[in-house]
């Protein structure tokens, strides 16, 4: 028992509060509407419709049926069917929790670190307008270099390597040499 209790605790020290916080108000945002009061972040987004509804806003008919009566099972299905949209719109797969992260509530954080990832590939499309949640990501900035232009970098030695101006190492003695005496 005290194994699962330190893995919770674990779990429980990657959340942050501040990064729950926005993620919750950029949602709020996009979507134009607060989450209700009393209800705690994670409660209000178990059951998928609000992050279904969150990428339909994004991306139109991205999740075409978003389930709003049923077991479990057609709750998880909404939770799955947002995961799905959003590796289509760009988040990469190591970004997206998994559904029993938000359903079981094991691992909330990652369920914000997704949101963020959500917000970051925002960013990458150029229809959307804002407002957007997180830093931007670099763009590539591919250099073409020519043949010229590569072999003079050759011969230059970098500074990470240092310079000994030319000189060598052979006969450069500094401080006394190593004495061993024998039969002492």
């Amino acid at each position: 028992m005290s194994l699962e209790r330190a893995v919770k605790a674990k779990i429980a020290g990657k959340r942050d509060p501040q990064m729950d916080k926005e993620a919750q108000e950029w949602v709020e945002a996009i979507l134009g509407e607060k989450f209700p009061g009393g209800v705690a972040y994670e409660d209000h987004l178990k059951d998928g419709q609000v992050l279904c509804k969150l990428i339909n806003t994004l991306t139109p008919n991205a999740v075409p049926k978003v389930n709003s009566s049923g077991g479990q099972f057609k709750m998880m299905e909404n939770i799955n069917n947002f995961q799905k949209a959003i590796k289509d719109y760009g988040v990469p797969d190591l970004d997206v929790f998994q559904t029993v992260d938000l359903w079981e509530k094991k691992d909330i954080a990652q369920v914000t670190n997704t949101i963020f990832a959500l917000g970051r590939a925002c960013y990458k499309h150029a229809e959307f307008k804002g407002p957007f949640l997180g830093p931007k990501p670099a763009d590539e900035c591919k250099r073409d270099f020519t043949e010229e232009q590569l072999k003079a970098g050759q011969t230059v030695i970098g500074l990470q390597a240092g310079t000994n101006k030319g000189a060598t190492q052979s006969g450069q003695n500094l401080g006394a040499g190593r004495k061993i005496l024998l039969g002492k």
